[in-house]
């Protein structure tokens, strides 16, 4: 079998890696970027569905936001209606990094898929959000507490 994960792991350290260094003049560390592209993408999005959505568990979310937060990137709102639920927001210094964050991801993925034919990047695309979702099913139901059988 190939060793598919293995080579996925390596790409996604690889641009992380990258990332990480490239965003540091805005003071953007640890993938803290993921989390503002996705609360620009999704504004007023509360901060379990960013975990969900990035896959991380509550506390590293947590902590990655109050990063965020601390350095001006964000910030927490009360919802309308119930003000328990706080809702998060790209403050004007979030959305002034934001382009520059979105130019290195599109170039990230010019670099990925050059050498490929269009019609290769598609299947490649489709096949790893089949991928996705199938580590979902297993990450949901890890996150219930349960344990997989292997």
């Amino acid at each position: 079998m190939k060793e598919i994960l293995r080579e996925i792991g390596m790409i996604a350290r690889a641009l992380d890696s990258i990332s990480n260094i490239e965003f540091k003049e805005y003071e953007l560390t640890k993938g803290q970027y993921l989390y503002l592209v996705r609360i620009y993408e999704h504004p007023g999005i509360i901060q379990e569905k960013l975990a969900e959505m990035i896959k991380v568990d509550r506390t590293t979310a947590a902590r990655a936001i109050k990063k965020l937060e601390m350095n001006g990137f964000v910030e927490r709102k009360n919802d309308e209606d119930n003000k328990k639920i706080k809702r998060l927001f790209v403050t004007e210094k979030g959305k002034n990094v934001y382009p520059f964050i979105k130019r290195e991801n599109d170039y990230s993925n010019q670099v990925a898929i050059s050498g490929l034919t269009e019609d290769e990047a598609e299947i490649l695309s489709s096949l790893l959000q089949r991928v996705r979702k199938n580590i979902e099913v297993d990450w949901e139901f890890v996150k219930k507490g349960n344990k997989r059988n292997y």
